[in-house]
């Protein structure tokens, strides 16, 4: 990915995605993350935060300590540049994220915001799908049923920034454990 001068304008869920980390148990994008998607300074977040506290409640944001700082350098290798900098990065949890939404308007932001609903409404709707698989009964319509739809939303997270001429999805439930095989034929252009 370039610098934030050369980013595209269009942001997919799969970027989103990869940027996605988890931290106190929960779904975040680090404020760096979300100003290169977004195509700002990372001092543009924070500053639409700080000039919208009514806007940021407790659980929309919160800023890392220094364990989670260095624990975020260690392991992602896109935030290694944070090792460094004098400032404590912050977390935007979903909540915080869409608010952001409602303070940045350029095209790219709406762009921005759009992949990131998109993102997070396919990790939901694959968490409440997998819970379900496990109370259901074997063998059931509705088990095959739910298996389909897992494969369907794992083939559009993973497949949609591929160009494909089809795709298969396998799916084998062996006892309570969920094994996902996931076959992509590329288009030959």
């Amino acid at each position: 990915m370039g610098t934030k001068n050369e980013m595209s304008l269009t942001v997919t869920t799969k970027e989103v995605e990869s940027r996605i980390i988890v931290l106190r148990d929960q779904p975040v994008l680090i404020d760096a993350d979300v100003a290169e998607l977004y195509g700002v300074e990372t001092k543009r977040i924070n500053e639409a935060v700080r000039n919208n506290p009514q806007k940021f409640p407790d659980g929309y944001f919160f800023v890392l300590d220094d364990t989670e700082k260095k624990e975020v350098v260690e392991n992602f290798d896109h935030l290694k540049k944070l090792r460094f900098s004098p400032v404590v990065p912050t977390a935007f949890t979903e909540r915080g994220l869409y608010m952001l939404a409602t303070i940045l308007k350029s095209e790219q932001a709406v762009r921005t915001t759009l992949a990131i609903i998109d993102t997070f409404a396919q990790v939901r709707e694959l968490v409440r799908t997998m819970e379900s698989l496990q109370t259901a009964e074997d063998g059931s319509a509705g088990q095959k049923s739910l298996l389909q739809r897992t494969g369907d939303i794992l083939a559009e997270v993973v497949g949609r920034n591929l160009s494909t001429k089809s795709v298969e999805t396998e799916i084998e439930l062996n006892f309570a454990v969920v094994k996902i095989k996931h076959k992509v034929i590329r288009d030959e252009r």
